[in-house]
């Protein structure tokens, strides 16, 4: 069994933690590990072939850098743009089929929350038959209320039950369904209806299949995506830990999700005992929202979920996430409080999933918090922009050992740095030279540079930069060991 995890998605409603460059699923948001390396870490010791990573171009840095962190390796899928599950899939199915196996696929998000590993694990484990006899497996999540956030299936006949391989060597058995249909997101009253039926399961967006069953599947309901995927994958090129397909190809597919294209038509067509449904009861969430957020999390005696420097009183039922500043709360209740460098989101928790809309008229008017924090990863390291103004601009720049920056220069600006910790070996205009704390230089405008790190130790130094335009589209890069243009 070969997992695929898709690392795609912006988490917008998650923000100001969330970022467009820096989305929930690299963020930890629900214990220690980011959600991306908690998906890792919930496969450990059930897949016995290494994951196939799909993510988009923008992200496939922090996907290196986690997976690296993880001890895990991967192969990393790079799509040019976003064409929903449908075609991510057929990408991964292609590349798994290249190394001459049809592995079944356990198809996962990188940004779901699963408290109950164990649970997990037994129902992907009962689900392996079913896949194996060229069924077509989604995972539908036990529901816990009338969520309408969510798409619902509703279960048909039952099967014969499985044999769900239990840890402890006991016979522990899970009963799956055939899928009578998929249903969209319902309005509450539906929502309620559904789940007193105890028909219907939320739709977690998991599945379990053979690599050339799902292939077959695609050719027969879509076969332009098919057809797209199959020339995508026909002239893939290596870059270091990634894998690009071809752009062209890729970008004239259709934009479809794996539901629509596959299951929905698989299972009322003729062919309908293809599908089954997995019922899973693990602690399952999206984390689509900070109400969710508040409910997968442990709370105090008040209901208040609290992270990093939180004083209350006389507060219930409140998520408090403080990044760098003491948040003080006084006779509030059932309030999201989200604090970071250079934002802070205060919302009722029955209006959170209005969020968006104000990420919406940020990206609108141009502004950067819609898009990145005010400290920014990069392959090498990392800068935290810690003031402006009209004409200067000052940064924290850390540079990882062994890292290096591009070789570039700038047309409206000059930088001074000065090193903080660290040695860095510094290129100005075709001379190089050493410098170690306390010690600077001088970049003038138009001056071809480099910055890298030959020590054992993170480099850190303060950039300032001044001149008439300080944007980041101000680099001519020269050569850069990332291959960023």
């Amino acid at each position: 069994m070969k997992p695929v995890i898709m690392a795609g998605g912006s988490g917008s409603r998650l923000w100001p933690l969330s970022r467009s460059l820096y989305p929930k699923q690299f963020l930890p948001l629900a214990g220690e590990k980011t959600m991306f390396q908690a998906t890792l870490e919930r496969i450990d010791g059930l897949c016995d072939q290494a994951p196939i990573l799909i993510c988009n171009e923008t992200h496939r840095f922090i996907v290196a850098e986690q997976l690296r962190e993880e001890g895990v390796d991967a192969s990393i899928l790079l799509e040019p743009e976003g064409r929903n599950t449908a075609p991510a899939i057929a990408l991964a199915a292609q590349a798994a089929l290249a190394d001459g196996e049809d592995p079944l696929l356990l198809v996962l998000a990188a940004d779901h929350v699963i408290q109950d590993t164990h649970a997990f694990q037994r129902a992907v484990r009962a689900a392996m038959p079913l896949a194996e006899q060229g069924k077509l497996v989604t995972f539908g999540i036990v529901a816990t209320g009338p969520e309408t956030g969510y798409g619902y299936i509703r279960r048909g006949r039952p099967l014969a039950s499985t044999d769900a391989g239990a840890d402890d060597g006991s016979s522990d058995r899970l009963q799956p369904y055939l899928v009578d249909r998929f249903v969209e997101k319902p309005d509450l009253s539906t929502a309620q209806e559904y789940v007193d039926s105890g028909e219907y399961y939320w739709n977690s967006g998991m599945f379990l299949f053979r690599a050339g069953r799902y292939l077959e599947a695609l050719r027969e309901f879509r076969p332009d995506i098919h057809a797209a995927c199959e020339r995508a994958m026909q002239d893939t090129r290596r870059d270091m830990d990634f894998v690009r397909v071809d752009v062209e190809a890729f970008v004239a597919c259709a934009e479809e999700s794996v539901d629509y294209a596959v299951m929905e038509p698989l299972c009322s067509g003729e062919d309908a005992d293809a599908v089954v449904v997995m019922p899973l009861d693990a602690g399952w969430s999206d984390v689509g929202s900070w109400s969710s957020l508040w409910e997968v999390n442990g709370k105090d005696e008040q209901g208040n979920v609290a992270h990093g420097d939180v004083m209350t009183h006389d507060t219930r039922d409140c998520l408090i996430h403080a990044r760098h500043k003491l948040v003080a709360t006084v006779g509030l209740q059932d309030t999201i409080i989200v604090e970071t460098k250079d934002a802070v989101l205060v919302a009722a928790k029955d209006r959170v999933q209005d969020v968006k809309h104000l990420v919406s008229r940020l990206k609108r008017e141009g502004r950067s918090e819609y898009k990145v924090h005010r400290e920014v990863y990069r392959p090498w390291g990392k800068y935290d922009s810690v003031d402006s103004g009209p004409r200067y601009q000052v940064k924290c720049i850390t540079v990882k050992p062994g890292e290096k920056l591009s070789i570039q220069m700038h047309h409206h600006r000059a930088e001074h740095w000065v090193v903080v910790c660290g040695t860095a070996k510094v290129s100005c205009g075709g001379e190089d030279r050493l410098l170690t704390e306390n010690q600077s230089v001088y970049i003038p405008v138009g001056v071809v540079h480099s910055l890298e790190n030959p020590g054992k130790i993170p480099l850190e130094l303060i950039e300032v930069q001044t001149g008439s335009y300080l944007g980041e589209d101000d680099i001519v890069r020269f050569d850069d060991r990332y291959g960023r243009t």
